[in-house]
């Protein structure tokens, strides 16, 4: 079984966040599922909610098995490439979140993320992105600027990123801020809104 410390330390200060802004009888697209954790939690303690799991196709399999034993009534994972326009849901929906995501995939690939989080978004619809974000190269705690360079040497792609570059890129995509919530372990979440 898949397992992640991470998603146990930090799925209920999420689920905080998560049950003060998302509408009664949400349908959440989640982007990079991994253990398929947040995914059977948020859904046990959320009455109504609809989540649809992701993961890239190589690891889909994997989420799959996982979200079999922890929350057999969601609908299938599907396979999400947020590089490829083709692989976008074609429904639409009410949020899109994705935990600890944006500092691993390469760099070029965040602005796709968002351009595919505008594009099924239902109008009023919220984007939330979790984990550590630094503002114009100023990082919010040394772990936050120790973990960047620890990622940088593993792949220059990756990276802690810059939150103001993020939402300006966002606004140009018609998406606009809301909140900047602190959490716990020096990460935010970013909540943005489809125009």
């Amino acid at each position: 079984m898949l397992f992640s410390p991470a998603c146990e330390r930090n799925q209920g200060p999420i689920l905080a966040v998560l049950q003060e802004w998302l509408p009664a009888g949400a349908q959440v697209l989640e982007i990079g599922s991994g253990s398929g954790q947040h995914a059977a939690y948020f859904c046990q303690q959320i009455a109504g909610l609809t989540w649809q799991a992701s993961e890239r196709q190589e690891s889909l399999m994997d989420l799959q098995a996982q979200l079999d034993v922890l929350s057999p009534k969601l609908p299938p994972a599907i396979a999400l490439d947020v590089t490829d326009a083709g692989q976008w849901p074609r429904q639409s929906f009410d949020a899109v979140f994705s935990a600890n995501t944006c500092h691993i995939m390469p760099a070029a690939a965040v602005p796709r993320l968002l351009a595919g989080a505008a594009g099924v978004l239902r109008p009023g619809g919220l984007l939330l992105l979790y984990g550590p974000f630094h503002d114009g190269g100023v990082h919010t705690a040394s772990s936050n600027a120790t973990f960047d360079q620890h990622l940088r040497s593993l792949d220059p792609a990756m990276g802690v990123r810059d939150a103001l570059a993020l939402v300006e890129q966002a606004q140009g995509l018609g998406l606009e801020p809301l909140a900047d919530v602190a959490m716990p372990a020096n990460n935010r979440i970013l909540v943005l809104q489809r125009r």
